[in-house]
């Protein structure tokens, strides 16, 4: 949990790597994929409309193809010799027979015979008169008037209109016949109707599938054809009238429109290509840099990941090995790191490590040979002291005893004298079962003093016989207690030693039913003890500031519970003074 926690944290080196490559890897990515995707897209639509504009101009150009010939089929009846005699004579005012006009099929059905696609050819004289068909009607009865001036104003040349006004099936073209022998004065006119579903485009001229629309329209504006009935003459006439190629919207589809003019007819030629049709490579294009930016992202990503786990594992190994320090473990790390600014760092470290490992151990010797030096002080403090309350004991026990009982005490301390010299040399640690048969000997020799006004009880369950503890720390409380509870008193006093425990902890009591202390002296014997300056007055305790002071040598080390000394008392009820100490507490070395 700790780890994905971390993982979350966005100001960890390793996660600010990763975020800092994905940033650049997006960016990257982003930029690269959109000018491609952007250069792509215009070259494809360039291309395709480059493509329709060379589709426009063949698809034009076969239209002319067919308008030429029929241009030159017509030319060619309109100089023909007998149809220029009939006309020329017409004009001079003879006008044809009917037997001539009968002569006319065979010349003018040249062009419905050599051009698919016509469906009628009629001859008119000056004056507008039918001459070929035979039905006497007019020219101005199929066309309007203005349509026969502008025929009559190209002198000759073969003109396109549109959709004939009585045929909407059928498109209208009109020529002048002018008249060679006369100075092409004009002499008649030929009509020429053709299908109109000749010129209809019905096939995607560009080859680019379906939704292509073709429109081609007259100089009126009029469509000749138009595969798309969705699109109207309006917005078809709009399109004639801009003057490049261009994309436009018409509805909701958007169009590339491109438009080539016929320079025979007038027509203007519109192919209308959708651009999604154009573009439908595009979207192929967008999937595969999406795709490639997906999987480029997962690479980036992972690679990213170990790349910053390789860089960063080395510091975080540092890190962790700094923060055992708080722990007080000062440990070196392995060089295992090929970066040499990584190795540069955990040399330094290590050897900073082993500058400080060198400066505790040094100032550990210091304060372990201050230790032994202080405690040999209070050990000695204690010898003397109890040497002289021993000896006042034996002077008064030789005024009243017999010599059996002076042999038993004299025994009871040499026993006490011998375990007192020889602490020393064991460092100073002793067994509890030990510690207590040193009590009883005290006490032994202090019954001699005080006879009847001195009992004591010691409950000391066996189980605890071997757990250890400094030698000479009970028998200066149970001196104290001596002192302080039992000789104070006129009537008899009571002294008792108690142990109690657990596994880890064992608690020593000892309490006497002497005078006590008020909570003023019992306030300012604590407070001495804890700043270090009791007095060794026989008043101020000086066997209970001794044992405190070895209790915090023996037990007091770094990252371990000590020993805690409690003291209770209260004026004219005793007092009551708990050691509790670990089990299994360090020795002194």
């Amino acid at each position: 949990m700790r780890r994905i926690l971390s993982m979350l944290k966005l100001n960890t080196l390793r996660n600010q790597m990763l975020l800092g490559f994905l940033a650049v890897m997006l960016i990257i990515l982003t930029f690269v994929g959109g000018i491609t995707f952007h250069s792509v897209s215009t070259l494809l639509k360039n291309n395709a409309e480059k493509h329709i504009q060379q589709t426009a101009i063949q698809a034009n150009g076969r239209l002319e193809s067919v308008l030429e010939q029929i241009n030159s089929l017509t030319t060619l009846v309109s100089t023909n010799d007998y149809i220029q005699q009939l006309l020329l004579r017409d004009i001079e005012g003879h006008p044809a027979t009917f037997t001539e006009r009968q002569a006319l099929p065979s010349i003018i059905n040249l062009v419905q015979i050599y051009t698919d696609g016509i469906k009628s050819v009629e001859l008119y004289n000056k004056d507008g008169v039918r001459l070929y068909p035979l039905d006497g009607s007019t020219l101005r009865d199929k066309v309007p008037e203005d349509w026969i001036e502008m025929a009559t104003r190209k002198e000759g040349s073969l003109v396109w209109f549109g959709i004939d006004p009585l045929d909407s099936t059928s498109l209208v073209a009109i020529r002048q016949i002018s008249l060679i022998d006369r100075h092409f004065t004009t002499g008649g006119y030929l009509l020429i109707r053709s299908d109109r579903d000749k010129f209809a485009l019905k096939d995607s001229l560009s080859g680019e599938g379906d939704g292509e629309t073709v429109l081609l329209l007259a100089p009126d504006g009029q469509f000749i054809t138009s595969n798309d009935d969705t699109i109207s003459q309006k917005t078809a006439a709009k399109l004639v009238e801009e003057s490049e190629n261009q994309n436009v919207s018409i509805g909701k589809r958007s169009f590339i429109v491109v438009k080539q003019r016929s320079s025979v007819t007038g027509w203007t030629l519109l192919i209308l290509t959708p651009v999604n049709v154009i573009t439908k490579g595009i979207s192929v294009l967008r999937t595969t840099i999406v795709v490639s930016a997906l999987i480029g992202t997962l690479l980036f990503t992972v690679l990213s990941f170990f790349l910053s786990i390789l860089i960063t594992r080395p510091v975080f190994r540092l890190i962790k090995a700094m923060r055992s320090t708080r722990l007080g473990i000062l440990k070196p790390i392995e060089n295992v790191s090929s970066t040499m600014e990584i190795q540069e760092l955990n040399y330094s470290y290590n050897k900073m490590v082993d500058n400080i490992n060198e400066l505790i151990q040094l100032v550990y010797e210091k304060e372990l040979s201050r230790s032994h030096t202080e405690l040999k002080a209070l050990q000695a403090q204690i010898n003397p002291h109890f040497l002289f309350n021993t000896l006042d004991v034996l002077y008064w026990s030789l005024l009243d005893r017999d010599e059996d009982q002076l042999a038993e005490y004299v025994v009871a301390m040499s026993d006490l004298f011998r375990y007192t010299i020889t602490g020393s040399s064991k460092g100073g640690w002793v067994k509890l079962q030990d510690e207590m048969e040193h009590v009883k000997r005290y006490l032994l020799i202090m019954k001699m003093r005080f006879e009847d006004r001195l009992e004591w009880e010691i409950e000391a369950p066996s189980e605890f016989s071997n757990v250890e503890l400094p030698r000479l720390l009970l028998q200066p409380l149970v001196e104290n207690a001596v002192l302080h509870g039992v000789e104070s008193k006129i009537e008899s006093g009571w002294i008792k030693l108690t142990v109690a425990g657990d596994e880890e902890w064992v608690t020593i009591t000892v309490e006497d039913d002497g005078m006590g202390m008020d909570e003023e002296m019992l306030r300012s014997l604590v407070e001495g003890l804890d700043s270090g300056k009791v007095s060794s007055s026989k008043d101020s305790g000086v066997g209970i500031a001794n044992v405190h002071r070895r209790l915090q040598l023996f037990f007091s080390r770094e990252n371990e519970q000590g020993a805690v000394m409690t003291i209770d008392s209260q004026k004219g009820q005793g007092t009551r003074i708990n050691i509790k100490i670990p089990v299994r507490g360090d020795k002194m070395p």
